[in-house]
């Protein structure tokens, strides 16, 4: 006799994108909001202005891409080598997008709103989803996502208003540490659940290996050691029967 639990019907799809607006307050929104308040900072420390700030989030939404934009812009970078920079630090979000995208899937669903979900797939979103979404059915999981990320993004837009508005009154070490709030929540979050050894394999190999590349490619280590940590803790992982 199977015992899987039946997926979670939420109503409507409307309730569906409430459930999962409601869901993005508390630590997802303070994790990244914070993150977005230190972003702001930075924007005007570099000299460039709210609105700059305001249109990198609302079209961009992706905090590393955003900061190394920021950084190469101040130093005086040229907009090919900006524009590279930017492709390749945002390269991470093409697998996140590769596997939600198959889970919020629903028959006769236009296929217009996947291109504009994928807008809205970013790290904090795509750990929510892919913990909660296998338990709903499958028709609510679009509309829960839509509303679990649309919610970060508007306050991301709110936090970098934030952020920008109060650079001149805090300290810039307090306001630019917050952006670091993000990737270590996220480092958490991945390594809380140790039943999936793929993840604590590529976790504890990609922390062995990240300042050993340092030291021997420093420019290439961070790109290399998630390669390498991330296809290791694949192969391996999907050895074991834990790993499944």
């Amino acid at each position: 006799m199977s015992t899987q639990r039946p997926l979670h019907d939420y109503g409507s799809a409307g309730q569906a994108m409430a459930a999962g607006a409601w869901r993005a307050f508390g630590v997802p929104s303070i994790v990244l909001g914070g993150s977005f308040v230190g972003f702001g900072a930075l924007v005007h420390q570099v000299g460039l202005s709210l609105w700059h700030a305001l249109l990198s989030t609302a079209t961009g939404w992706a905090l590393p891409g955003q900061i190394a934009l920021v950084e190469l812009y101040a130093v005086g970078a040229s907009v090919l080598v900006i524009a590279v920079a930017v492709g390749l630090t945002n390269a991470r979000l093409l697998p996140m997008t590769v596997t939600l995208i198959p889970l919020l899937r629903t028959p006769g669903m236009p296929r217009w709103r996947y291109y504009a979900i994928s807008h809205f797939i970013a790290v904090t979103g795509w750990v929510a989803a892919m913990r909660d979404c296998p338990a709903m059915v499958a028709h609510h999981r679009l509309p829960y996502y839509a509303g679990f990320a649309g919610m970060l993004w508007m306050i991301s837009l709110l936090a970098t208003w934030i952020g920008f508005a109060l650079a001149g009154s805090v300290p810039a070490y307090v306001t630019l540490g917050l952006v670091f709030i993000n990737p270590i929540y996220f480092m958490l979050v991945i390594s809380a659940d140790v039943r999936d050894r793929t993840r604590v394999l590529a976790a504890v190999f990609g922390a062995i290996g990240g300042p050993v590349l340092y030291l021997l490619v420093p420019d290439w280590s961070l790109l290399l050691a998630g390669v390498i940590a991330g296809t290791l803790g694949f192969l391996i992982g999907r050895r074991s029967p834990a790993g499944v």
